[in-house]
């Protein structure tokens, strides 16, 4: 029985090794550097630019800003865009330091535009990068490179097509940004669609047969 035992739990270390190797053929990955002149903008001048594929049932944006600001009123805001309507947005809003402010916000056809965080300082750390992650199931999050800001935010359905930043209040302003880059990555696949993805759960399911057989097989004897 100990040695049955000691050949499962192998196998569950043995086998996602192997598993690793599988991909899962809907990941998709697209790494953006956008430059600090596509900022320098107001709102209503911020061209929509689509994605070459559309990120769906669960996706990660990763946010490395390395800008540096030219103005302490400026910011750098980025918006992902649903497929649906571009009517529903998650936007992300970072101010220059030392202050850092942050704020994460979305706007969906039922809801309006709704603040649900906004941190005046340190509400982002350079030297960090500042995730905002979805699936299906468990909504909007978001951390900021230090904590979790944002947790399970029921936004409904949404799959990103494409984006847009922009950093003035004004058309008059100074420009929002002197020089530098935002990195973002968006990371996106269907875990349905790895076939070792319930893997541990199969093992789960093994053992607890195995485990009942041998208890009336035993019984019965």
């Amino acid at each position: 029985m100990k040695y049955l035992f000691a050949v499962l739990f192998l196998g569950l270390f043995i086998t996602p090794a192997f598993a690793q190797e599988v991909k899962n053929p809907s990941l998709l990955i697209d790494t953006i550097e956008i430059p600090a002149d596509e900022f320098n903008r107001v709102l209503r001048d911020a061209p929509i630019v689509s994605l070459d594929d559309v990120h769906a049932v669960s996706w990660q944006v990763t946010i490395d800003n390395n800008l540096l600001y030219a103005n302490p009123n400026g910011n750098a805001v980025l918006r992902i865009y649903d497929e649906e309507t571009h009517d529903e947005f998650v936007e992300v809003g970072m101010g220059p330091q030392p202050d850092n402010k942050f704020w994460v916000a979305v706007q969906t056809p039922k809801e309006g535009y709704v603040v649900v965080h906004s941190a005046p300082d340190r509400g982002w750390y350079p030297q960090a990068k500042s995730i905002v992650s979805f699936t299906d199931r468990a909504g909007l999050t978001v951390n900021n490179g230090a904590r979790i800001v944002v947790t399970n935010l029921d936004i409904g359905t949404f799959a990103i097509d494409s984006y847009s930043v922009h950093g003035m209040e004004g058309s008059t302003d100074p420009p929002a940004v002197n020089s530098g880059s935002m990195t973002i990555e968006i990371l996106s696949g269907d875990p349905a669609k790895n076939v070792f993805a319930l893997f541990p759960f199969y093992i789960a399911a093994g053992v607890g047969i195995i485990v009942g057989v041998l208890f009336l097989t035993k019984k019965r004897s």
